[in-house]
């Protein structure tokens, strides 16, 4: 038998995934036992350390959870769950305050301690606490200082999630979907079974399914996949966000202007230098994401244009590199000067809103596994996420699945899994034909999947989708495994999921528009949901998304 293994290792907790929702389940779950956070790359890599804007969250007076409450739910186009964003929105004091007693630091008002919020499109209200335009970098960095310092913490970098183990292999057989670990790729392409009485996936978004996209290279839908074939309901793929400002770049590269430059007055021209936002929507610039993109979109194929353009010239030079230090490094870099000149954006993917299904607790529907942040699907983001909730959601939910785990105990340690098997394999072949695949795919998406659908489009994108993932299923059991071939593999499944709930979704809503379906409708509000075993379906929003034992 072949098998390129290592020892099979073992932990009470295993946390997949380095982004803030994984790093701070972590430092919790430190207190019930031994912990081991897997992450594919350096754990400093994650979807996390890209996010500018900041963190949503009632800090001041003037404003309300009752406001935020109903900025989250207007923007979610009908189907957030109440309970969920009220949930989260009392709690995202508490999670600033832990983040600052953990040593992560927030922009102050001159001359004082008070917060220094800034606002976005949606929210009615200044609440965006933030460092600077370089949030996520700081919170992370505040995370990651705070698990290297923990003793019950292993942090295995570069390390690849390849399995669940355990699962549900049949759709009424429930005595077997429990997880219990995960198989694990190293960096040489060793693979271990790794035992855990616990796991929770942490691995962000999808972004990567897309031809352009502001995420980094790590998002590849590893989590969403993971759990879709060992039989966990995900849903509401159809919702991927696309940010309306990403810096355009002629080479391809795209770096995200954070919203919160609009917030500080930032207006929307055409090619032609005309203000147009004010057609689109009364709300302007400080429209949710979805309108945004959608106007941006509809302008540049209106008129035939490449890119439409920030105008943030009426704030002076001090202000733009005190407030965007980042942003305004970088458009210096491109011969921008933001004080001066006009920046040119497009819109590119950003967030996925939908995800594996959990509840209030970070509870999948296959016992002794969780989800918190962008992998999951929790309730809070409905049809389309509201600016600067997601750190939020991932703080107040890391807390959520520890304290569950906690209250419900721990479950006993799974025995030991068989080795990994490579018999019948054959080295990996030419890295070409994965280069050339993982580029259809994405292209795909964007092509046929983006923000404007239509029937025929996504017809045409599930039956080439289908094509191409039956060529990489085939590569995955014929080849030696390599960290490209895993991720592709992820990467197709998740596109299929996005599709399969966009064929299903006959309505427009959020952040699906289609031109077939314009129009929402009260016959799908609801969250789609799709297993291995059924789907796609409609579940209703008084439904709870997890029913079975879970977590």
């Amino acid at each position: 038998m072949v098998s390129q293994n290592t020892a099979a290792g073992e932990c009470d907790v295993l946390v997949i995934g380095s982004g803030v929702g994984g790093l701070l389940t972590a430092l919790k779950a430190a207190r019930l036992g031994r912990v081991v956070v897997v992450t594919k790359r350096a754990a400093m890599e994650s979807t996390t350390r890209y996010a500018q804007g900041g963190i949503a969250s009632v800090m001041d007076g003037s404003d309300s959870y009752a406001a935020h409450v109903e900025d989250t739910l207007a923007a979610g186009a009908g189907i957030c769950r109440a309970s969920v964003v009220e949930m989260v929105v009392q709690s995202g004091p508490r999670a600033i305050r832990e983040l600052m007693q953990l040593g992560a630091r927030f922009s102050t008002q001159h001359d004082s301690s008070a917060l220094e919020l800034g606002r976005e499109g949606g929210h009615s209200a200044n609440r965006i606490v933030h460092f600077k335009d370089v949030t996520g970098r700081e919170v992370e960095r505040a995370l990651y200082a705070a698990v290297r310092a923990e003793p019950r913490i292993t942090l295995l970098e570069d390390t690849l999630a390849v399995n669940l183990l355990g699962g549900r292999r049949s759709v009424a057989c429930d005595q077997d979907a429990a997880i219990e670990g995960a198989y694990v790729m190293n960096a040489e392409g060793g693979i271990t079974p790794f035992m855990a009485r616990v796991t929770v996936l942490a691995t962000g978004g999808c972004g990567k399914a897309y031809l352009y996209t502001s995420n980094p290279d790590v998002a590849t839908g590893d989590g969403i996949a993971l759990a879709f074939r060992a039989g966990a309901r995900v849903a509401n793929m159809e919702f991927v966000q696309f940010h309306p400002t990403c810096l355009y770049d002629p080479a391809g590269s795209r770096f995200l202007v954070s919203e919160a430059v609009r917030g500080e007055g930032a207006l929307l021209r055409n090619a032609a230098g005309e203000e147009f936002m004010a057609r689109y929507d009364a709300r302007r610039e400080l429209a949710p994401r979805d309108v945004v993109a959608r106007a941006i979109d509809q302008e540049m194929k209106r008129r035939g244009d490449k890119c439409v353009h920030l105008d943030v010239r009426h704030r002076g030079v001090d202000f733009l590199r005190r407030r965007f230090p980042n942003i305004y490094a970088t458009c210096e870099e491109m011969g921008l000067r933001m004080e001066k000149d006009l920046v040119p954006v497009v819109p590119a993917a950003h967030y996925m809103c939908g995800g594996i299904v959990v509840d209030v607790h970070g509870r999948t529907d296959l016992r002794a596994l969780y989800a918190v942040g962008e992998t999951s699907c929790s309730g809070l983001h409905g049809a389309n996420r509201l600016a600067s909730n997601s750190l939020l959601e991932a703080l107040v939910f890391a807390e959520n699945v520890v304290a569950d785990i906690e209250a419900r105990g721990m479950p006993p340690m799974p025995r030991a899994a068989p080795p990994w098997s490579a018999a019948g394999t054959t080295p990996s072949f030419e890295t070409v034909v994965l280069d050339h695949d993982w580029d259809a795919v994405r292209r795909l998406l964007w092509d046929y999947v983006g923000i404007v659908r239509s029937d025929e489009r996504l017809e045409l994108a599930a039956a080439r989708l289908g094509l191409m993932r039956e060529a990489i299923e085939g590569y995955y059991w014929r080849y030696r495994l390599s960290s490209d071939l895993v991720e592709l593999r992820n990467l197709a499944l998740v596109g299929e999921l996005i599709v399969r709930c966009a064929r299903f979704r006959r309505e427009s809503r959020g952040l699906h528009h289609t031109l077939d379906w314009p129009q929402t409708s009260s016959e799908f509000q609801g969250d789609s949901m799709v297993s291995r075993f059924a789907g796609p379906s409609l579940l209703g929003t008084d439904e709870p998304l997890v029913t079975a034992a879970g977590g």
